[in-house]
């Protein structure tokens, strides 16, 4: 069983980036699929980011797109979401996920994180 621990989250001003990473052990990171959720406060969990167990595949929600990256390193068994031109509307707990089902979609993921507090003000 994978485990998940996210990091790299905090306090910045609208227009700015930040770098979340997610290190997995426990498990044999290249055989899982990826992912970056958030949870704003009252509001349902959604998929930001996914991206396939070879790196070769990735998604993005439409409120994602051209804004952010994700990427995975596999000698760090770290995936990592680079945010640019962030907004006062990304501010959530972000979660990293890992799961091994076919597809990049919400309910490939059965493993998550604790979750990093993002907050970009205005």
């Amino acid at each position: 069983q994978v485990q998940l621990v996210e990091s790299g989250g905090g306090l910045v001003q609208a227009g700015g980036s930040l770098r979340l990473s997610c290190v997995a052990s426990g498990g044999t990171f290249a055989l899982y699929n990826m992912g970056w959720f958030r949870q704003a406060p009252g509001k349902e969990r959604e998929l930001i980011a996914g991206i396939s167990w070879s790196g070769s595949t990735t998604n993005y929600a439409d409120s994602a797109k051209g804004r952010f990256t994700i990427s995975r390193d596999f000698a760090k068994n770290t995936v990592y979401l680079q945010m640019n031109s962030l907004k006062p509307e990304d501010t959530a707990v972000y979660y990293c996920a890992a799961g091994t089902a076919t597809g990049l979609g919400s309910s490939t993921y059965n493993y998550w994180g604790q979750g990093t507090q993002v907050t970009v003000s205005s």
